[in-house]
């Protein structure tokens, strides 16, 4: 897989197809009802740009749920 065919999710490289959404992507994991934060390359996301931010071949999609008591990274597509 090349740098061009794919974006990291957690750290993990996923296939990637233009024109997806970061709210297509959490949908696609399973995450679009979840309590999550969105961090793209360094970014922290506001929620409500989820739906019109696109990713780009490359990207680094953070994705970080909540717990009592803390924190998680959610498992990715890889």
């Amino acid at each position: 897989m090349s740098a061009e065919e794919h974006i990291y999710v957690n750290g993990d490289p996923c296939r990637f197809f233009p024109g997806k959404t970061v709210a297509e992507l959490l949908k696609e994991l399973g995450f679009s009802d979840r309590q999550v934060v969105v961090e793209l390359n360094l970014q922290i996301l506001q929620k409500e740009d989820w739906p019109k931010t696109g990713l780009n071949a490359g990207d680094r999609v953070e994705i970080i749920g909540f717990v009592g008591g803390g924190s998680f990274l959610l498992p990715t597509c890889g």
